[in-house]
């Protein structure tokens, strides 16, 4: 492929991912959503592995104290 057959073809793939984004919003919006999501789930989880560690039966117990 050529230099100049190459800057054509990503003018075009840019424009048709305007034109996409453009005309579904929708799709940008819940990958955004999406990747906010695994944001916030990696932070717990690291939270979690740096908090002690509890017993299943101490949790079970605040579950049915709770409900």
């Amino acid at each position: 492929m050529t230099a100049v057959e190459e800057r054509r073809l990503k003018g075009l793939l840019k424009t048709a991912a305007a034109e996409v984004l453009e005309e579904r919003q929708d799709l940008l919006r819940d990958a955004l959503r999406e990747s906010l999501e695994d944001m916030a789930l990696i932070r717990a989880i690291q939270v979690g592995e740096k908090s002690p560690h509890t017993s299943r039966k101490k949790i079970f117990q605040r579950l049915e104290r709770a409900a």
